[in-house]
């Protein structure tokens, strides 16, 4: 419990990734800092339930190599990152077709290869994990790069990452390897010549500077994609789904500034799940905190620019407050803070004993012929997500679930997959009414994290609606409140416990 008698230079309320991630920075700097959070546990929205061995995310949310703040957010240097399978796998007209980013996007001329039916590869080996510090292979594999990460940015995975194809290849593909290049074909499901279109479009992304993206006209994505050239086939069969997985906007409203930013994302680096769950992030980082630092069941009900009131200890006095919570607490603490819209996300999980051969790919839905809009047989890219043995098959639905999800998520899942899923177990349906804020243009995805001296916000409502962007924003506020208060200098000294007079 922290003593009201105790003063804090800074109180972060809210213990979600953002305000963890912050609180490290401050902390870092000198600064005394007080986490309060109102639930029993720390990470907000990326919790992770446990049901008989198997680590189910309640969201699911996709992380990339590409995310510079994984690299640069103090106390994720014990992170592990468990890659997908290099690039997607499209499911369109019946069948699975393979979309192949360069490892590393080395070669942003390379950023989509070969598209050609997967169903009758063989199954591939489950990729290594990779350190976000260090993003090195674990153990055998010891191969590392130096090269930093980039929210947005060419080139920052140069490692040798086994290729789910390789089981046909005798040599593994070494960093810096070319993609293969594409032939195009009558039979392509996006047309002649589309795969070629997207490579040079994710090629400009990936060379284009961050600001720059930024400053383009903005406009829904669909709009801004087709005006770019793309056919309407190519973006709905192809980008659609894609932005789908990594947005969570199937319909592409979202800004075309923000779309840019994740296929930059996706061009240069893989996609990947952190090893043991998403909760693993916040709990790393409430876990290399100063001990004290971290205090949960606190509820806060005012705040101000030197005062932090709690339901259960009263009122602490600091220098400066920092709102961590998501967009509607925010607003319930700050009245006239706007309150985004959101997207519904359901996660359903299953587990089966005849795993689908997809491998340790991302399926995505290009027809749209069920709920699903992208799964991933995730036992086989995080091997600590199911028991020995078990398989773990995760299926994300966006917007409103129909009302008999599981049983239309798994008639949809027996297309997608190609076999049937009678006899799979349903694990979990975790469904979240407010995940992602609505990214719809004008979007400012740097919004301001300073609302006066001494009262600060962050969270994905302040960035992008990505656990990127939850942590940029962290960074920024973070900034702010050192540059406001100086940094590397004790803001006060805190008060002595009042001791007995005697009587």
């Amino acid at each position: 419990m922290l003593e009201p008698a105790y003063q804090a230079d800074v109180v972060v309320v809210g213990a979600g990734v953002a305000g963890l991630a912050a609180a490290h920075r401050l902390t870092s700097a000198g600064v005394k800092t007080a986490v309060l959070e109102a639930a029993p546990y720390v990470g907000g929205r990326m919790s992770t339930e446990k049901v008989d061995g198997f680590r189910l995310d309640r969201i699911g949310q996709l992380l990339s190599t590409a995310y510079r703040e994984l690299l640069l957010t103090p106390g994720l240097d014990g992170l592990v990152l468990r890659p997908f399978a290099p690039g997607v796998l499209l499911h369109r007209d019946g069948r699975h077709h393979r979309t192949s980013a360069p490892a590393g996007g080395r070669s942003a001329r390379s950023a989509l290869h070969v598209v050609r039916a997967f169903a009758s590869a063989p199954r591939p080996p489950v990729p290594p994990k990779l350190r976000a510090g260090a993003l090195r292979p674990a153990p055998p594999s010891r191969t590392r790069t130096d090269a930093p990460l980039d929210d947005a940015g060419p080139g920052p995975l140069g490692v040798s990452l086994p290729d789910p194809g390789a089981a046909r290849r005798p040599v593994r593909p070494r960093a810096g390897d070319r993609a293969q290049p594409f032939e195009p074909s009558r039979a392509h499901p996006l047309g002649i010549g589309a795969p070629l279109r997207v490579r040079a479009e994710l090629a400009r992304i990936a060379g284009t500077p961050v600001d720059r993206l930024l400053s383009r006209p903005e406009m829904p994505a669909r709009r801004a994609l087709e005006a770019r050239g793309l056919p309407a086939r190519t973006v709905d069969g192809f980008l659609r789904p894609l932005l789908a997985a990594l947005l969570c906007d199937p319909d592409l409203a979202s800004s075309s500034r923000v779309a840019d930013l994740a296929l930059r994302a996706f061009a240069g680096g893989r996609l990947c799940l952190p090893e043991g769950g998403a909760e693993v992030l916040p709990e790393l980082l409430a876990g290399t905190l100063p001990p004290g630092t971290v205090h949960t069941g606190v509820r806060v009900t005012s705040v101000s620019t030197t005062a932090v009131t709690t339901a259960e200890h009263g009122v602490i006095r600091c220098r400066a407050v920092l709102l961590a919570t998501d967009a509607r607490a925010a607003a319930a603490l700050l009245p006239g803070l706007r309150v985004p819209d959101f997207r519904p996300v359901t996660v359903v999980h299953h587990t089966t004993d005849e795993p689908p051969a997809t491998g340790g790919f991302l399926l995505l839905d290009a027809d749209r012929g069920g709920p699903v809009a992208h799964t991933a047989v995730v036992s086989r890219v995080d091997p600590a997500r199911a028991p020995a043995g078990r398989t773990l098959v995760s299926s994300t639905v966006l917007g409103a679930p129909p009302a008999e999800v599981d049983r239309a998520v798994r008639l949809h899942l027996s297309r997608l997959y190609g076999t049937s899923t009678a006899r799979w177990e349903t694990l979990a349906v975790h469904h979240t009414a407010e995940a992602v804020p609505v990214m719809r243009p004008p979007y400012d995805v740097r919004r301001t994290v300073r609302l006066l001296a001494g009262l600060y916000v962050c969270g994905d409502h302040r960035d992008t609606g990505t656990v990127q962007g939850a942590l940029h924003s962290a960074h920024r506020a973070a900034d702010a409140i050192l540059a406001d208060l100086g940094a590397g200098r004790p803001m006060h000294t805190a008060e002595p416990v009042p001791t007995a007079r005697a009587a």
